[in-house]
């Protein structure tokens, strides 16, 4: 027996998922809200300046930052994302091979050589030596 399905019964079907979501966000709201509303309000100078590592903050908040800073974040995302596609690529690369094919392979020969011009940009600005 075939059963036919609405577009009502399948929008039924996410009410739980809302509540769910409904429920997070009041939660949310009510928990921020009360820590302003309970908190204690004492503001004083100590309280009300820039903190720094617990040290006196040195300099303006202007002073442009170095490309370093920059590299070293460039090098975290292309290796996160190296990690994150190439491991289950590996772990299923038999599987995928028998099914799909040698395209499986060149598509991810392409993925890697863009993630390593990334590597390349950065060694071309200087991002591997550390002064």
């Amino acid at each position: 027996m075939a059963t036919i399905f609405t577009n009502n019964t399948m929008i039924e079907n996410y009410i739980p998922i809302f509540i769910v979501l409904a429920i997070g966000v009041v939660f949310a709201v009510a928990t921020v809200m009360s820590s302003v509303i309970f908190g204690p309000q004492r503001p004083n100078r100590e309280k009300l300046s820039t903190y720094e590592s617990g040290m006196k903050p040195v300099g303006s908040t202007h002073e442009r930052v170095s490309v370093k800073y920059y590299l070293v974040a460039m090098f975290f995302i292309i290796f996160d994302l190296e990690v994150i596609f190439v491991y289950p690529w590996a772990i299923q690369f038999k599987r995928l091979f028998n099914e799909i094919g040698s395209a499986v392979f060149f598509s991810m020969l392409i993925f890697l050589i863009v993630l390593e011009l990334g590597y390349l940009y950065a060694y071309k600005k200087g991002g591997f030596k550390w002064d």
